[in-house]
């Protein structure tokens, strides 16, 4: 039996993976990607029902 080489890989638990979500007033996900929550925040309007969330990438199954 033959095996290739060894790799390294950096095994990161996808139960720490958390992306930052915009919940709009109408209960929808805003349709674009943040790269932090400060980003999220500056673009939320609070004043206007809408809410920074963080997410699990593993529950995030219903986008």
């Amino acid at each position: 039996m033959t095996t290739g080489p060894a790799v390294d890989v950096d095994w990161v638990d996808p139960r720490d993976q958390v992306e930052v979500v915009v919940l709009l007033a109408n209960g929808r996900l805003a349709g674009r990607s943040f790269a932090d929550r400060a980003e999220a925040e500056a673009w939320a309007r609070p004043d206007e029902g809408e809410q920074v969330l963080e997410q699990n990438l593993v529950c995030g199954c219903d986008r």
